[in-house]
């Protein structure tokens, strides 16, 4: 099943057009929630991040992965597990792998201030001297991602019967993490491929940069068929959202998780380099993942009868990616 197919079908995942939202937010929310329940993922144009912005972050993420290995290397926090500054080429695992991803990847976190109260949950960003405006490009592209991320979360919680804000609460200063990542040239006899089979640990993921072919979901739909890989490709410039663990575990799996992959390119592209931007919308580290009732049924039951904090998901978590030991 995990072998790489020559061809693979398309997702048919739908796009949507956040501007929609604001004139028919329940329509919006309907196809947003729909989308979720069959793939696990959504296609989302029209999202309110700033073309230049974007423009200006990708150009910036190319600068800083072309910079000599031992300055990278310089913000690698040991024993961070990966929460912020750098992680080195070959370090993430996918659960259940045999053989590490083939990537090298940048955090950045929320900005806190002094003395806050989560600030001994939160580790603090690590900045980079070059290039220049790193800091400023990415604090600004960070908030427009948190601000989509919201608009989103609000159209999950229509969709499940909630009030529009019931995540506002949960996202208050939460733990969400901007991903700049950097796929290199693949050797001929690279053990692996850039991102093994996964499912995202968080509650949504928005990313940028899945134009570049490579990104896969696995469908589980066709029963006489059989699991199969479905590549995704969105139009350019357009987010592509996924349900993450934490989401799936809240919502009693209506919403599912879809594992997913970054597979190799053909040969004659193995030269070049791919970079994406995931964020990962994480909430409150305090925040208590408790399946809501809505979600459970007589045919669905409860499969998570014991609660657990946001920050002790994420632990357990990054224990099983090898980010912390």
């Amino acid at each position: 099943m995990l072998d790489t197919p020559a061809a693979p079908r398309t997702a048919e995942v739908p796009t949507l057009s956040l501007a929609d939202q604001a004139h028919d937010p329940d329509a919006f929310a309907s196809a947003f929630g729909a989308s979720f329940e069959r793939f696990g993922f959504a296609i989302v144009a029209d999202h309110g991040i700033p073309a230049d912005l974007v423009a200006r972050a990708w150009a910036e993420t190319e600068a800083l992965f072309a910079l000599p290995e031992p300055e990278k290397r310089g913000y690698h926090v040991p024993g961070g597990g990966g929460a912020r500054g750098y992680t080195p080429f070959k370090t993430e695992i996918a659960k259940g792998a045999s053989a590490v991803d083939l990537k090298e990847f940048w955090h950045i976190g929320r900005e806190l201030p002094a003395g806050h109260r989560y600030a001994g949950v939160m580790a603090a960003n690590v900045w980079p001297e070059r290039p220049d405006g790193f800091r400023d490009t990415f604090s600004e592209l960070f908030t427009a991602f948190d601000r989509a991320g919201d608009r989103l979360l609000s159209a999950i919680a229509r969709y499940l019967g909630l009030a529009p804000d019931w995540f506002d609460v949960a996202m208050r200063d939460g733990d969400s993490v901007l991903r700049l990542l950097h796929y290199p040239p693949i050797l001929a006899d690279a053990e692996g491929v850039r991102a093994g089979a996964h499912e995202d640990i968080n509650l949504i993921t928005l990313l940028l940069g899945a134009e570049e072919a490579g990104l896969e979901l696995l469908d589980r739909s066709q029963e006489d068929e059989g699991a199969r890989w479905l590549a995704i490709k969105p139009p350019e410039g357009a987010l592509v959202v996924n349900v993450g663990d934490m989401l799936q575990r809240l919502t009693n799996h209506i919403l599912p998780s879809t594992t997913h992959r970054v597979v190799n390119p053909p040969p004659e592209r193995r030269g070049r380099s791919r970079y994406s931007m995931p964020f990962f919308l994480h909430p409150a580290p305090d925040f208590l993942i408790e399946t809501l009732p809505g979600c459970v049924s007589a045919e669905n039951p409860n499969r998570y009868p014991q609660p657990i904090t946001a920050h002790d998901y994420l632990h357990e978590r990054l224990v099983e990616i090898g980010l912390v030991r």
